[in-house]
Formats: structure tokens, C-alpha cells, sequence
């Protein structure tokens, strides 16, 4: 691309930017997420035992020491296969904050899902999310990754042999609540010709970014919201909405409108608390409008 071409194009995108955030507001990242919605309804889905939630941990780095019992490592010292329904490594394990809160801590040792027992459909779930300190191969020298898994289905492993069909809420550092399908759904995104969410004048296709960064600092809690309402969803970070999805769809092209979470490990050391879900019958006023819903 020739130094004019460039120049259009970031000066485009400030402008995009500088209009949505007047028209939004931006969200103050050095302090902190916004304020979880009162409501009556929520139900917690974090407690000391994790009871509500198992955990398929997938394929071990070879670097990855003290493996469970039983596990086979071929002789190249290579491992193939996932470890499977275990985490005896403590890759998820539960914590109390100067609360008494109890807060999940993400190893990220090896790549896992922390999956839920239940399916869900129609729902608002929250969560705050921060980043620890530590990386693990095969991301050692990669950005931190993670992901808030909804409408996961079917058997473990079907993707990557860690985690289910799914739809995926971004967790990256600078790239929160982007969209990614995983092992063949598929959801329509309005965007711009740049791929970036735009709710008035965008496109569909099957796969989005969100349109600016709204997450805290690193260190600092950052507040994930999802909105499931049948086949759409609305992604929100710290109080914005940052991406909307209509028409999900399974592998084999039905209707993808329940499922169960997955909390994903990947390589980065994270924790998460306050994760509460409740009902919904609609899209609050406020995200519908913004959702262009």
C-alpha cells in the first residue's frame, strides 16, 4: 500500500472513531469497568468448588511438566492427544478476594475450557476480567489471549482438541469483544469495508472486530458483558457495546440459540470474579438502540 493510500485510510478510521465516541462516549480505561446492572435475577456461577462447571483441558506443551497420571507422552517427548475431562495441573481453581469474593484463577499452563454444566439460552451474563503476569509456551512471546465462550455445543474438543462449537467474546490484550466462530458456526456481523463493527451503514459477514478499544489498563478489572436473545448476541466491554452478532447458525446450519459457557485457558495467567448470569426476555432499551437491534 502506497503512503497516500495509507494516510486515507488511518485518517479514515479516526474519523469513524472520532464520531462514534462522540456520539457514545468512551469509556475511561485507567478507571475501571462500569457498574454491574441491579436486578434481583442474577444467579452467581462462581463458588469455591466450582460446582457448576468442569474442566477439558486439552494437548500439553512439551514443556509442561508433572502431567496427570495415566497420560502417555510419545517418545519423541511430543504430546498428541488432550488430557481430557481433568485439572489436576490446577489450571482453574477458586480463590477468595479481602471480600470473601470468590475469584477464578487461570493458570493458563496449558490450553483448557472451563465449561458449564448447564445450557443456557436468553441471557445477560457479567464478569470482571484482569490479566496476571504470567505466560506459558505456546504463547510465551505472543499477546495475552483468552475468550468468553457462549452457545457452546457438542462434544469437547472440537476445536483445537480443547474447546466445544462455539461462538467466542474476544479476550486479547487490545482486542476485546471481537467475534470469532469456532470449528464452523457462523453468525452475520454488520461492518465497514475495514471489517469493523458498524451498526447503520455496514455490510454482513460472518466475522467482526469491534470497532474501538474500551478495556482497562492492564492490572485493573475490565467488565465483560454478553446479551443473548436467540440467535443474537450483543458483546459489551467496560459499559460499550463493541460488537453485535444476528443469525447464528451450527456447523450443519441450524439455529444456534442455546448452549452451554466455556472460560477459556490460553497460554496467559488471568482471573475473573463477579460472573453472574439472569434471564431476559428483550434487549435492554439502551443496547438495543445502540445494537441498531
Amino acid at each position: 500500500m502506497n503512503t497516500k493510500k495509507t494516510f486515507l485510510l488511518l485518517l479514515s478510521l479516526q474519523l469513524t472513531f472520532a464520531v462514534f465516541a462522540q456520539k457514545e462516549g468512551v469509556v475511561d480505561k485507567q478507571n475501571g469497568p462500569s457498574k454491574k446492572i441491579k436486578s434481583k435475577d442474577w444467579t452467581s456461577l462462581l463458588d469455591k468448588d466450582l460446582s457448576e462447571w468442569e474442566v477439558w483441558t486439552g494437548v500439553p506443551h512439551k514443556s509442561v511438566k508433572n502431567l496427570p497420571k495415566g497420560y502417555e507422552v510419545p517418545a519423541n517427548g511430543i504430546p498428541t492427544e488432550p488430557i481430557g475431562l481433568d485439572n489436576s495441573l490446577g489450571i482453574f481453581k477458586v480463590t477468595q478476594d479481602d471480600n470473601g469474593e470468590p475469584v477464578l484463577n487461570i493458570s493458563g499452563l496449558v490450553y483448557a475450557g472451563l465449561t458449564s454444566k448447564k445450557v443456557y439460552k436468553n441471557y445477560h451474563l457479567t464478569m470482571l476480567f484482569k490479566w496476571g503476569e504470567k505466560k506459558y509456551e505456546p504463547r510465551l512471546n505472543d499477546i495475552r489471549d483468552n475468550g468468553l465462550l457462549y452457545h457452546c455445543y457438542g462434544e469437547h474438543g472440537a476445536f483445537w482438541n480443547v474447546w466445544k462449537r462455539c461462538l467466542e467474546s474476544q479476550i486479547q490484550e487490545g482486542d476485546f469483544g471481537d467475534l470469532y466462530t469456532l470449528a464452523g458456526t457462523k453468525a452475520s456481523v454488520k461492518v465497514n469495508e475495514y471489517g469493523r463493527w458498524d451498526p447503520e451503514n455496514g455490510k454482513e459477514a460472518t466475522k467482526g472486530k469491534r470497532l474501538y478499544d474500551t478495556e482497562s489498563v492492564h492490572g485493573a478489572w475490565t467488565r465483560v458483558d454478553i446479551y443473548v436473545l436467540e440467535d443474537k448476541a450483543v458483546h459489551v466491554i467496560n459499559g460499550k457495546v463493541t460488537l453485535v452478532l444476528k443469525d447464528a447458525l451450527t456447523h450443519d446450519g441450524k439455529k444456534l440459540d442455546r448452549g452451554q459457557l466455556q472460560i477459556q485457558s490460553e497460554g496467559a495467567e488471568a482471573y475473573v470474579k463477579g460472573m453472574y448470569i439472569r434471564p431476559i426476555k428483550k434487549f435492554p432499551k439502551e443496547i438495543k438502540k445502540v445494537a441498531g437491534l
